[in-house]
């Protein structure tokens, strides 16, 4: 099977995108993200906007229309829900490869 290109994401991506399952703007996805990995990852704001911007390069989020125009909001796409689930199995795979070799 040949391996995606894009994996494996990096934590704070795989928390991005998780975070993305619903509309969400800049400082939700923030807060979600740290909410989601109990505090281990803690996005700050330049990094978080630099990712958007690859994620939107890569189709694995897409803008959605918000009543606030102040705020850009985005959701996840089905090209980053497939990527998110494959890394996902991919950490899968591992862990249980790890528990089963080390009984």
């Amino acid at each position: 099977m040949k391996r995606n290109k894009n994996l494996p994401l990096t934590e704070t991506v795989y928390y991005i995108l998780l975070s993305l399952i619903e509309p969400a703007h800049g400082y939700l996805i923030m807060q979600k993200a740290e909410e989601l990995s109990d505090g281990k990852v803690r996005i700050a704001a330049g990094t978080l906007y630099g990712a958007i911007e690859n994620l939107l390069k890569l189709n694995f989020i897409q803008p959605v229309k918000s009543d606030d125009i102040r705020r850009k909001v985005y959701i996840i796409t089905d090209e980053g829900k497939k990527v998110l689930l494959l890394d996902f199995e991919r950490m899968k795979h591992m862990i249980d490869v790890t528990q089963n070799n080390l009984k």
